[in-house]
């Protein structure tokens, strides 16, 4: 069932921009690429980083935490960490790479609205 909840307003991010929001009890991060919107849960799946505070190139957003990297399209994978050798595979016996979840996103009118039901 789709819940689309309205997070910001077009005119208030700039292309390549992020910000985290708290709505409906979970802490999103939505960002602009273009004229596309992306959403996603603001928390990194490896170690729990605030990805609003980390990097973006195009739709990949960069953990500040550990480096793991995720495409905002799809949630994929892109780099679990930037870990190398034993230090990378003990961190995958520890906390195997998971996709972020992501969140589908409407723009009606100037407000950017979120599916929280996705």
């Amino acid at each position: 069932m789709s819940t689309f909840v309205e997070v910001a307003k077009a005119g208030e991010l700039a292309d390549g921009s992020m910000r985290r929001v708290s709505v409906g009890g979970r802490e999103i991060l939505v960002v602009r690429v273009g004229d596309t919107y992306y959403s996603a849960d603001n928390k990194c799946p490896h170690m729990g980083g605030d990805l609003s505070r980390g990097t973006l190139e195009g739709t990949v957003v960069t953990c500040p935490r550990h480096h793991s990297r995720f495409d905002l399209a799809d949630g994929h994978v892109v780099r679990w960490t930037d870990w190398t050798g034993i230090l990378l595979a003990t961190g995958r016996l520890l906390k195997s790479p998971r996709p972020i979840k992501t969140y589908a996103v409407k723009q009606e009118g100037d407000s950017i609205l979120v599916d929280l039901g996705s």
